[in-house]
């Protein structure tokens, strides 16, 4: 018997159906022909672990002061008579400053003088009345309380003429402070008083000249106490060098020698403090300025240094990505041994001569391949970190 044919619309689903089947196999054979997608490079800043000797320091910031600093005043009344400086005057101990008007002064010390000598005269006449009666005494002539009383104005006499001995002394004295000298070396200050005004002795609304010393110099700083225990011991041994930068000139001076620490730690601040003395043969240290100190105590030898923004903080502690040869990171657990200015020193975890990663961690995972980015061509060091890029 026959088979009957294929109504059209039964034909054109089994056509479909074969169609689909086709098109299915033929995306499917294509999809299995290709590579899986490469895994992304993520662009970071690196920078090379080094091994070199690191300085331990202090830092702070400290007002440079006058070694010495005196306040002339006068010692007597009196009128200035001359001003014999300058101002702004670099002065040697010893230097004429002023003059007072002599006059009234010697006048004093003529008198002193007269007095003094009638006092001599006066216990010559006691003495010569004391040996008199001495022979009249030794002869029973006269009383026992006779004589005692020449022995009394004899010795009175003699302590009259010490007192007028001081007196001329104390008149010779003030004299001389008539003439003001300069009690160390220095520059001097402004000039407050001049020629014709009248000066009080140890007057404090007034003072004739302020001189400091200012070569050599000091500086004074404060540091906190955890680093107190370290700065004595490098003291005690003579290491302990001090470094000054002047913040408006950014001129460095190297040469300066811890000499002063102070003997108590201000409680309400936790901070004690220090000087240091330098040269400053070129006066280029003025007091009253401000600058950065730096105070190296130590050294530590053959250190791993690292730019501290390699070290990441995690709950395993301090960790760094390192960059393999074949461009992937690898996440390690690093020791540090602390931080000196942008760089942090590694006891463990890292060797000298690896590539760490210093910027760009947020986006990487361990075996994840990088690009490194260097600024200006330049291979980044540990020694010159790598500056963040500019944003418009």
């Amino acid at each position: 018997m026959k088979t009957s044919a294929l109504s059209p619309a039964l034909k054109f689903s089994v056509l479909s159906l074969l169609g689909g089947a086709l098109l299915w196999s033929a995306a499917g054979c294509s999809r299995s022909g290709n590579a899986a997608p490469a895994a992304p490079v993520v662009p970071v800043q690196t920078a090379v672990a080094v091994q070199r000797d690191v300085p331990r320091r202090v830092e702070a910031i400290g007002n440079v002061q006058a070694l010495r600093s005196v306040s002339v005043k006068s010692q007597v009344d009196g009128i200035i008579a001359e001003v014999n400086f300058q101002e702004g005057q670099e002065l040697k101990a010893g230097d004429l400053l002023v003059s007072l008007d002599r006059r009234p002064l010697e006048n004093s010390l003529l008198i002193a003088r007269a007095d003094l000598a009638n006092a001599r005269a006066m216990a010559a006449q006691a003495q010569a009345d004391l040996d008199r009666y001495q022979q009249l005494d030794r002869q029973a002539v006269v009383s026992k309380e006779e004589y005692v009383q020449y022995v009394t104005k004899a010795e009175t006499a003699k302590a009259q003429v010490q007192a007028k001995e001081a007196a001329v002394s104390n008149a010779e004295l003030l004299l001389g402070y008539t003439t003001i000298r300069a009690p160390i070396a220095g520059r001097a200050g402004q000039r407050l008083l001049h020629e014709g005004a009248l000066v009080k002795a140890n007057d404090n609304s007034f003072t004739l000249v302020t001189i400091n010393q200012v070569a050599p110099v000091a500086v004074s700083y404060a540091v906190p106490e955890r680093a107190l225990n370290e700065i004595r011991a490098a003291f005690a041994a003579g290491r302990a060098t001090v470094t000054v930068t002047e913040r408006s000139s950014g001129t460095t001076r190297e040469n300066g020698r811890l000499e002063f620490i102070d003997n108590t730690i201000d409680p309400t601040t936790g901070m004690v403090t220090l000087k240091a003395v330098f040269p400053n043969d070129d006066d280029a240290l003025w007091p009253g300025r401000f600058v950065y100190v730096v105070t190296q105590v130590g050294v530590d030898a053959g250190a791993i240094v690292v730019p501290s923004t390699a070290v990441q903080n995690s709950q395993s502690g301090s960790t760094v990505y390192v960059v393999k040869a074949d461009a992937t990171v690898e996440l390690r657990t690093v020791k540090v041994a602390r931080t000196d200015g942008d760089n942090t020193l590694l006891a463990e975890g890292i060797k000298p001569g690896e590539t760490v990663v210093t910027d760009g961690q947020l986006r990487l995972l361990p075996g994840m391949k990088v690009e490194a980015h260097r600024i200006s061509g330049q291979p980044v060091t540990a020694d010159a970190p790598a500056a963040a890029p500019k944003h418009s």
